[in-house]
């Protein structure tokens, strides 16, 4: 029988995969978006665009975080069997510029998820998108699913609250949710804002002669990268279990933003120095020194094997920004 899906955040990064691979999967899937998202669609354009997908497989409605009512009313239409809780402001360093709305979007729209799937006449199995930065200033590495929380960020605090509601209603009220502790998966559909996306960009660009200069914070900041198509595989594996649980999903291994830019610049075949600067703007107020994750249970208990390693995801970003720039201005002549 055809299952259903609900997905809060499917404009996303992780929510455009998500999507794709439920649809591959036969489900119908229904997304969540708000009213002010239109410019953020183009992520699933694609699938918008389909007339073998849209209104038959893929649904989308009107709705948002805070507006309990309407996210009620979703459900009751829906009457989703899975729900992927991706939604919510995702950029650390901007947490420390709006914490409260922050806090509102990761903590306390979980909650209102949470007693809304509880009250569904029939079980609903619940993905929960919890971060590596609840771990934060982290006392070991690799982390664990039974590392004690230390978040160092606003957006790590509101992510631990939701986490630990997670695991209280799940112990409370037996209800199937999973917490997804992911570390930082990019991709080429990683917003702009991110540094990640930001190198990428700046590699084709100066590649193409667009630019002739990248400004950036610490380049000694290490992180646990992964792909994120990969890691949309992972959620999906966790609602498919008989029990539910938590997962670190992540690649076991670091890299610095500046193995990221050297990486970068590598597939455009220049020398970073050249072009890099460093910009204390960018600097966090703390930066978690010491994020890598095991992904041991994961792979162990669910299977799950991710596909790229870190120079596959930066040739992928790289690549894509350059047929971006080629194909517009491919358009132009």
């Amino acid at each position: 029988m055809e299952k259903t899906a609900l997905i809060t955040g499917i404009t996303g990064q992780d929510g455009s995969y998500l999507a794709e691979l439920l649809l591959e999967k036969g489900y119908a899937v229904h997304g969540v978006v708000r009213r002010t998202s239109n410019l953020l669609r183009s992520r699933i354009e694609h699938l918008r665009n389909d007339e073998n997908v849209y209104g038959k497989s893929l649904f989308l409605h009107y709705g948002d975080l805070s507006d309990v009512t309407t996210l009620r009313r979703i459900f009751s239409t829906v009457q989703p069997d899975e729900l992927y809780h991706l939604a919510g402001q995702s950029h650390v360093g901007l947490s420390f510029e709006i914490p409260e709305s922050t806090c509102e979007e990761a903590g306390m729209a979980t909650l209102h998820l949470l007693e809304i799937v509880r009250d569904q006449p029939r079980p609903v199995k619940f993905y929960h998108a919890s971060s590596s930065e609840i771990f934060g200033n982290a006392m070991e590495s690799p982390q664990t699913e039974l590392t004690p929380l230390q978040p160092a960020s606003p957006y790590g605090c509101a992510k631990a609250f939701a986490t630990q509601l997670a695991r209280v209603y799940r112990e409370s009220y037996g209800l199937f949710v999973c917490n997804g502790i992911l570390y930082n998966h990019e991709s080429p559909r990683r917003g702009e804002n991110f540094v990640t996306r930001k190198i990428a960009r700046a590699a084709a660009r100066i590649a193409r002669g667009l630019d002739n200069e990248l400004s950036l914070g610490s380049l000694e900041s290490r992180r646990d990268w992964g792909r994120a198509q990969d890691y949309v595989t992972a959620m999906w594996l966790m609602l498919q279990q008989e029990k539910p649980a938590d997962y670190v999903v992540a690649s076991g291994e670091t890299h610095s933003v500046r193995d990221f830019v050297n990486a970068a610049f590598a597939v455009v075949s220049l020398s970073p120095e050249k072009y890099v600067k460093h910009n204390s703007a960018f600097d966090r107020p703390a930066d978690p020194a010491r994020l890598v994750g095991s992904p041991a249970k994961i792979k162990a208990e669910l299977g799950w094997q991710p596909r790229g390693s870190f120079n596959d995801l930066v040739r992928e970003m790289v690549e894509a920004e350059l047929a971006a720039i080629d194909g517009h201005s491919g358009n132009d002549q």
